[in-house]
């Protein structure tokens, strides 16, 4: 019986560390409100995998065009680009920033208004090659708003 036990539990528990190690969490996401005419802002969050991964493409059903981008300093300039990936080392928190990494959101047909929220679909694949998409609700938040707020997200 002890030994039907410990195999009942072993299995429960590499089933756990199986999942745990494919999870990544998203932390505080939110994209910077618009004005009128402007066609394109930034989305934000923190991501943190328990395994090393990386973040190799984001989308959304509610705007055409999303890329994970980069800002950068060269000779005095600050340049923003897409990447094709973006690293997400085991137990290390990234954060997606104003001025730093970040999510594109490009071709806006309408205004991003404080309070509303976008959905995002995080695609992120492990050192083994395996890919996970992960659904996020990010909040709309004023131009002027503070980058961090208590609510988090978990998936």
């Amino acid at each position: 019986m002890h030994i039907k036990r410990f195999l009942m539990a072993a299995a429960c528990g590499s089933l756990f560390l199986a999942s745990a190690s494919a999870q990544v969490v998203v932390k505080d996401a939110w994209v910077r409100a618009t004005v009128p005419q402007q066609q394109a802002t930034g989305a934000f969050m923190q991501l943190t995998a328990a395994q090393d991964s990386r973040l190799v493409s984001v989308s959304s059903s509610a705007v055409p065009i999303v890329e994970v981008h980069e800002m950068t300093m060269d000779g005095g300039v600050m340049k923003m680009r897409a990447i094709a990936s973006l690293p997400l080392p085991a137990g290390k928190t990234v954060a997606l920033k104003p001025g730093g990494y970040h999510v594109m959101l490009m071709g806006l047909k309408q205004p991003m208004k404080a309070g509303d929220v976008l959905p995002l679909s995080l695609v992120v694949e492990n050192a083994a090659g395996q890919r996970e998409t992960i659904e996020v609700k990010a909040e709309v938040r004023a131009v002027g708003a503070a980058a961090a707020k208590p609510e988090e997200h978990k998936h």
